[in-house]
């Protein structure tokens, strides 16, 4: 698979809502949309860091967590679905620190 960039995103949807994985110069972002919210989890593109959960990718940074779970469950919150309905793109399975 191709390196996933901001303009060619690996893209997943669910139960209303919509993910997109890419990779910028700093950062692994993985995106979500839902008809009223949003909210998206970074790390730094070496894998090592925490997990930032964020309003928007470029949005504020609310919270950190070592698990990729535990950053899923908080942004479902924001999107206001079950962790379990998020689709996550297999390219972004691997983000947060183990």
């Amino acid at each position: 698979m191709a390196d996933a960039t901001p303009d060619d995103p690996v893209t997943a949807s669910a139960a209303g809502v919509s993910a997109r994985y890419y990779e910028t110069d700093t950062e692994r972002v993985l995106a979500f949309e839902s008809e009223h919210n949003t909210a998206a989890v970074a790390q730094n593109v070496e894998g090592y860091a925490m997990l930032k959960v964020r309003t928007s990718p470029d949005g504020d940074e609310l919270e950190r967590y070592y698990g990729l779970d535990m950053a899923l469950d908080h942004a479902a919150e924001l999107l206001g679905v079950s962790p379990t309905e998020l689709p996550v793109p297999d390219a972004a399975a691997d983000m947060g620190m183990s």
